[in-house]
């Protein structure tokens, strides 16, 4: 090994025995950091969706898609809708639910700790019926038999709060639960004379039923009257010919009124997860739809639970900075740790100002540590009882081990005046004993 590389090794082994001890509390504290803030989130989620060809359903299945492309597992629950995926968020049977608005209660304590991605799309009530004249009011449908949905859905507590606004009793109503695929069967076979929905339009059977033929769709013409009773609900305007232009279908605007579903989640979901989830929604929901223009959804606005902060930046700001230039993974872990890994410098940096006084007395240790032999053989030189030659030796072998020392050439000065004075102690010792022998 050549001299100047056995220079410069020796003075990389001495930097990292000064600053291991920095660099091994670093680590510690990034690692105590990354178990602390859990930052990757983890690869399987459950989420809650609806009734086969349902509207959720449709969702759920383009919400897995998404998220699997960053390996995440999206787990679909079919449920009988809203007011079920509710009732599994505030249980944790889920990590995540779609849910309309009016569907629960925000006060009660196990659905106060649920967080609201914002609010997705509207979800009109579609109020299919069969008669020979329009209908144009709840109150014209008393003896008709209708299906409001089963109890999961969350439809007929909706609906019961409507009926009592009308000052209609339900138990004079005849009413059935059906879920909804057999009760579009029982209505298309004449079993039922009124089928009640509440879906987005991406829902397979209400499309379909806005297709057939002697099928009516109710027009609220009180929708801004309800919108105003009940803060979840909003009046909205199928348009006409939206369905389908050639056959113009709705022949006229009919006026609905909707509610707004939003994605919540539980309390316990990882961050990052919905974090994915809000920038999926940023991509699935804002195009133009038949009740909403480009960009309108997903909106802070008619949720009735805390809109998460992940949530709020998503709408707000669109997709973070990082992740338009890195992969998902490293821009999460930078964003998740970066408050941690500036705490760390802010207590590493004062600290690491050790490291080079450290380093340097390292380096000089190397020679003065010899001085104190040196020093040695000097005083015992004054005491006659000590055999001059036997201190010369010590003086030779000294010298000898000196010359062996290495230290990096920006303190060879230190080295140098180490021999120099070796040398002159010897030189002295050495004429004080030929003058008294």
């Amino acid at each position: 090994m050549t001299r100047p590389l056995r220079y410069a090794l020796l003075s990389v082994r001495e930097l990292l025995t000064s600053a291991g001890p920095f660099a091994l509390l670093a680590l510690g504290l990034l690692v105590l950091a990354y178990l602390w803030l859990d930052p990757n989130p983890p690869r399987q989620v459950t989420l809650a969706t609806g009734p086969a060809q349902s509207a959720y359903d449709e969702f759920g299945k383009r919400y897995a898609k998404a998220l699997a492309a960053f390996g995440i597992d999206v787990q679909l629950i079919e449920s009988e809708g809203a007011a079920h995926n509710l009732a599994l968020l505030a249980e944790g049977k889920v990590d995540l639910g779609f849910v309309q608005g009016g569907s629960g209660e925000p006060q009660a304590e196990e659905q106060r700790q649920l967080v609201s991605l914002g609010s997705l799309f509207v979800e009109p009530l579609w109020l299919f019926y069969r008669s020979p004249k329009p209908l144009g009011a709840l109150a014209d449908f008393k003896h008709l038999r209708m299906n409001i949905g089963t109890t999961g859905s969350g439809v007929p507590r909706l609906m019961a709060q409507l009926f009592e606004l009308n000052r209609m009793n339900e138990r004079d109503l005849v009413l059935t639960r059906l879920a909804q695929t057999p009760a579009t069967v029982t209505f298309l076979n004449h079993g039922l004379d009124a089928l009640l929905f509440a879906s987005a339009p991406e829902s397979s059977m209400v499309q379909m039923l806005l297709q057939t033929p002697g099928v009516r769709l109710m027009n609220f013409a009180q929708s801004e009257a309800y919108s105003r009773r009940f803060p979840f609900l909003t009046p909205v305007i199928l348009p006409r010919g939206v369905v389908d232009l050639a056959k113009d279908i709705p022949a006229q605007d009919v006026r609905l009124v909707a509610t707004t579903t939003t994605l919540l989640a539980g309390p316990k979901v990882h961050p990052a997860v919905l974090q994915l989830f809000s920038q999926t929604a940023q991509n699935l929901h804002s195009p133009a739809g038949w009740f909403s223009r480009m960009r309108e959804f997903p909106n802070l606005e008619h949720t009735e639970f805390a809109v998460s902060d992940e949530a709020q930046r998503a709408i707000r700001n669109g997709t973070p900075l990082l992740q338009r230039y890195l992969p998902f993974a490293y821009a999460n872990l930078i964003e998740r740790m970066w408050l941690a890994l500036g705490i760390i410098l802010a207590v590493l940096l004062p600290l690491s100002r050790v490291v080079p006084p450290l380093y340097e007395f390292r380096i000089r240790s190397r020679v003065f540590r010899w001085y104190g032999q040196l020093r040695s053989i000097e005083e015992r030189a004054t005491d006659p009882a000590q055999a001059m030659p036997a201190l010369l030796e010590e003086l030779r072998q000294l010298a000898v081990r000196v010359e062996k020392i290495n230290v990096p050439l920006s303190y060879a000065d230190e080295l140098y005046a180490l021999r120099n004075h070796i040398e002159g102690v010897r030189q002295r010792l050495a004429k004080d004993w030929h003058q008294c022998c």
